[in-house]
């Protein structure tokens, strides 16, 4: 069934998962891309530029998504969208609390805004979901906001 209404999305939520954050992960990730600080790979040196223990990467945030959540096409069908005609049209992190290697974290994602726009050429709809990281001790530690272009 494909979407007929994007605004019917709005408030839509996913069934919340969590993910224990991996000091292999991380390692994968600043190997990828290209980041050799020591604070990623040594709790001495994370240590010493005043974190708890060894932190995530800026976009860390992605892995738990890919690894820990709704797969693409688990995705694409609750949303009810065609999957050859989606784009990724933005990604925002915010941050409250560091994230560290041996971190459970749980995620509540939603549909927070959905509209759709026409034009002479066609339209689309613009999905913008939330997902909400809660670590074990139940401090909220960030917030990621993701947009889908959905093409007519």
């Amino acid at each position: 069934m494909i979407l007929s209404d994007a605004k019917e999305l709005i408030g839509l939520e996913f069934k919340p998962y969590s993910f224990g954050v991996e000091k292999g992960k991380i390692k994968e990730l600043v190997a990828a891309i290209g980041d050799t600080n020591p604070i990623y790979s040594s709790l001495k040196a994370a240590q010493q530029a005043g974190y708890e223990g060894i932190p995530v990467p800026l976009t860390y945030l992605q892995i738990i998504d890919s690894f820990g959540g709704y797969g693409f096409e688990e995705k694409v069908e609750k949303l009810k969208l065609n999957p050859v005609k989606i784009l990724h049209g933005e990604q925002e992190y915010e941050y409250f609390a560091d994230i560290h290697a041996g971190d459970e974290l749980t995620v509540n994602s939603k549909v927070i805004k959905a509209v759709t726009k026409t034009g002479s050429t066609g339209g689309m709809d613009v999905i913008t979901t939330e997902n909400r990281y809660t670590n074990q001790k139940g401090e909220l530690v960030a917030i990621a906001k993701g947009t889908l272009v959905h093409r007519h």
